[in-house]
């Protein structure tokens, strides 16, 4: 025992010093909420000449925090991504009574509305510089109240350490949510945009927005209004990353199954500027050419005017050897086969982008057990092939199971599971047509059938050959013929592709290497190669876009 109580007085000072540092973390989190609660207590008003917005912070502090302005017909949502943790920002926009004689004049448009960017950024410093305030106020109310509490328990003798170990957490959690605060909004640090709603609908159709505003005296002023607020933040976070050069804007869609929606195909191609469609698979139900020539499919992808690129799912064949239906894609000639009905394997030099895919192995009538299992053979294939070849930069394949296993590839693409999903660098895209007319309903509340989500993704590619930025759309009831528009998101490609144009970085006293960047153009040449599956020499042909 007098061992036991000797380990047990030689270990006290570490014990204290554990002891303390768990009661300094309290206090530090004590005037951490306190902060909070007063920014929420006394929310702080930022105006420009037009609106006002009322902010609080959000107690939970995140290395990707959300700028969330609610409204009754939709949100928007920004979202920053921080090396950093800090608190999100709820914000409520109203507008000013002084608007209110805009609306006495003819013609008013939603830009004559919108907040410009130095508008935004004045009232970001106000914001700023009012919830600091508070901040400092909440924490240091609950640090003089810590003060007391402790004067008063130790009976009236306080010393200057105590109050040192309460300020200098403090201190420490002031500065600490300043700097997260400082350090992640900014649009630098821009990760993604959302709206949804009415405000969904509108970001997505803009001829739908020149509509509302022909129709002036049908709209009310304060869905006007906040339809400038949504541009303009839109404006100030994400109009550089969409807006920047590109060297190509792929339609990423999947999930067809059957359903001939290939004329709003043409309108969102038209309308978002797309140089190729991308579809990783299930295009019918059963694996029977009989579907697609039924439903027209082949004749519509044909006329879509730009090169299709195919990879087969598991609802394209009808048996393990089954290849009639990409044999009939390969006679289509926009359509490009990144694996055609013998298994060659190809690459697509695309605007000088590298795209490689492979097809799903599995077939309808397919027993649905072990998934993994069944595509780990394509995927070793693959991943055989390429490994001694240029990283892609982009894999198509159709099941996730399948994309998870690739080896070597900057930005991989899947569907097969109707839901749009991120994870990490892969990007699984949502049923382009609700699941189609034959799996398209599922059973909802009330044993009523509700339609499955539809959704596609518009991929933006920089001229360093770098994904800039990944639009997403969802919406629902097409095939009742009453489409409605649930949220429309925008991702900063930087949070999806790992891969960042080469920089240079200087070398005291040493010549500067140039770095080797690649480029990526509208003008370069598309071509289409077969992927060796053992070292040979292969020819390259030129393909019409």
């Amino acid at each position: 025992m007098r061992q036991v109580g000797s380990l047990l007085a030689r270990d006290s000072p570490w014990l204290r010093r554990g002891s303390h540092v768990l009661k300094w973390l309290a206090v530090l989190a004590a005037c951490y909420l306190g902060g909070v609660a007063a920014t929420n207590l006394a929310p702080t008003v930022a105006e420009t000449s037009q609106y006002r917005a009322v902010l609080r912070l959000d107690p939970v502090p995140r290395h990707s925090p959300i700028l969330h302005a609610p409204t009754i017909v939709g949100d928007v949502d920004v979202q920053f991504a921080s090396p950093v943790v800090a608190p999100g920002l709820d914000v409520q926009v109203a507008v000013r009574e002084e608007i209110t004689n805009l609306f006495t004049r003819p013609n008013v448009d939603i830009k004559a509305l919108q907040p410009s960017n130095d508008e935004i950024s004045e009232a970001i410093g106000q914001a700023a510089t009012g919830v600091g305030i508070r901040f400092v106020l909440g924490a240091g109310s609950i640090a003089v109240l810590l003060s007391l509490a402790s004067h008063y328990i130790r009976q009236r003798q306080t010393r200057r350490h105590h109050v040192a170990f309460v300020a200098s957490a403090m201190v420490v959690a002031t500065a600490g949510t300043f700097a997260g605060i400082a350090v992640t909004y900014q649009p630098a640090r821009f990760a993604e945009y959302r709206t949804s709603g009415v405000l969904g609908v509108v970001q997505r159709n803009a001829g739908l927005l020149a509509d509302v505003e022909a129709r002036a005296t049908q709209v009310t002023p304060y869905f006007r209004n906040l339809l400038a607020v949504t541009q303009a933040l839109q404006q100030k976070y994400v109009a550089g990353t969409v807006e920047s050069p590109a060297s190509a804007r792929f339609l990423l869609v999947s999930d067809i199954h059957g359903a001939n929606q290939y004329a709003l195909m043409r309108t969102i191609i038209q309308e978002e500027d797309i140089d190729a469609v991308i579809d990783s698979g299930d295009l019918v139900n059963f694996g029977r050419v009989q579907e697609g020539d039924a439903a027209g499919i082949y004749r519509s992808i044909q006329s879509l005017g730009v090169p299709y690129i195919f990879t087969s799912g598991n609802h394209d064949q009808s048996s393990p050897t089954d290849r009639a239906v990409l044999a009939r894609m390969a006679r289509i000639p926009n359509v490009v086969l990144l694996e055609d009905p013998a298994g060659a394997l190809r690459e697509l030099s695309f605007h000088g982008l590298r795209i490689t895919g492979f097809n799903d192995p599995r077939y309808f009538g397919d027993d649905n057990a072990d998934p993994t299992g069944k595509a780990k053979p394509a995927v070793d294939r693959y991943n055989a092939a390429v490994a001694d070849e240029p990283e892609p930069d982009v894999v198509v394949t159709h099941e996730p199971y399948a994309a998870e296993q690739v080896e070597r590839g900057r930005i991989l693409v899947n569907g097969h599971i109707h839901t749009p999903a991120l994870e990490g660098n892969r990007i699984q895209v949502g049923t382009f047509t609700g699941g189609g007319v034959v799996s398209h309903y599922s059973e909802g509340a009330g044993q009523e059938l509700n339609g499955q989500p539809y959704s596609f993704d518009v991929a933006q590619f920089g001229t360093s050959c770098e994904l800039t930025s990944l639009t997403r759309y969802s919406f629902r009831n097409l095939l009742e013929g009453r489409p409605a528009y649930d949220s429309v998101q925008v991702v900063s490609g930087a949070r999806i592709d790992p891969y960042r144009p080469p920089a240079t970085v200087q070398q005291p006293g040493q010549p500067q290497p140039e770095p080797k960047k690649r480029i990526c153009s509208r003008i370069e040449e598309t071509t289409l190669r077969p992927i060796p599956q053992e070292p040979s020499t292969t020819s390259t042909s030129t393909i019409a876009p």
